[in-house]
């Protein structure tokens, strides 16, 4: 088990006695220090040139077939390429030690990372649903071999992708970007190949453009909580496997503590959340081995790992934000 550390920060000049700052399982080195989550470093570069290479082929082939559902579930393979190129840079990002001038580091590039891959998964859905509706309005001859060829090395080449990142997709929303991403082209990919045996069955050239109508309104409904989390995070709101309430309760209910008052939480990443929070506490400053307890608690029944606790004698001590100062939450329903 890990003790946090605990640094003392300057008497506060408007009545509050000190602040305790404590980051659980870490040392300190300088300004600078991280919590490095689990290394995708090699899912990304592999998941990447798989991909890459695919899209050559599966454009090409596309072309050649005469095959609107090939060549956008090509154009949808690209725009993941992107996808992949930005989560993995955020994912290196985050690593970096923070400066003086990104005192909390660069990990809020993997919720900007998260953001862009939900945004362009959906301007991708727009442009295959823009031209599938063009091909079922004048429907064009198409090959039904060759797209069944070709999009089975799609599920294949995306299946194989998204399970490199299955791991990661529940604790890391940047990585549930780049795992939704490979969802996404497999189904598509599983898509096409029907639309090929059925071309194949029926002669039907208008099932082409409907099976890439319907697969992109799959991957809207897929994206949707992707969008809605990385928007959520971007605003810095509490992360949804936080409920703020039992926060505070448990803030209030430690040792010495008469109430509590400026409770914030945000994410500083996809994978890191911090916590700032006034505790009145009449007796005084209750030591480091306080503020080492209330870390560790934090840490382990919230997965908060930077919070910063301000210590008052009086519940009448002024705010130092006049306007943003936040009062004392309400119960309410999780995730709300």
């Amino acid at each position: 088990m890990t003790t946090p550390h605990a640094a003392h920060g300057d008497h506060d000049h408007s009545g509050h006695d000190h602040a305790g700052h404590s980051h659980d399982g870490h040392s300190h080195g300088g300004l600078g220090h991280s919590h490095a989550p689990k290394d995708f470093g090699p899912a990304f570069a592999l998941g990447t040139a798989l991909n890459v290479a695919f899209v050559v082929v599966e454009a090409i082939a596309g072309f050649m077939a005469n095959s609107m559902a090939l060549v956008a579930d090509a154009g949808h393979n690209l725009g993941d390429v992107l996808g992949l190129l930005m989560a993995w840079g955020a994912s290196i990002l985050v690593k970096r030690r923070a400066t003086f001038n990104f005192t909390y580091g660069f990990g809020s590039s993997t919720i900007l990372a998260a953001l862009a891959n939900a945004v362009l998964l959906l301007v991708a859905v727009g442009a295959i649903a823009l031209e599938a509706v063009q091909r079922l309005i004048e429907p064009a001859p198409v090959v039904g071999s060759t797209m069944i060829i070709v999009a089975s090395i799609g599920i294949l080449i995306n299946g194989f992708t998204a399970w490199l990142f299955m791991s990661g997709r529940e604790r890391d929303v940047n990585i549930r970007g780049a795992y939704l991403h490979m969802v996404a082209d497999a189904a598509v990919s599983f898509g096409v190949v029907l639309v090929g045996i059925a071309l194949l069955l029926t002669g039907w050239d208008w099932l082409d453009p409907l099976v890439s109508l319907v697969v992109g309104g799959i991957i809207v409904w897929g994206t949707w909580g992707l969008l809605r989390d990385s928007i959520r995070l971007a605003m810095h709101g509490v992360p949804v496997n936080i409920d703020p309430g039992k926060v505070q309760a448990r803030l209030a209910a430690l040792p010495g503590v008469v109430s509590i008052h400026d409770l914030h939480i945000w994410p500083m990443s996809t994978t890191e959340t911090a916590l700032t929070c006034h505790l009145v506490m009449p007796g005084g400053h209750p030591g480091d081995a306080f503020i080492a307890t209330a870390a560790k608690m934090l840490h382990d029944e919230f997965e908060i790992r930077h919070s910063t606790l301000q210590f008052e004698v009086s519940a009448d001590a002024p705010c130092g934000l006049e306007h943003g100062c936040a009062p004392a939450l309400e119960p309410m329903p999780h995730g709300h």
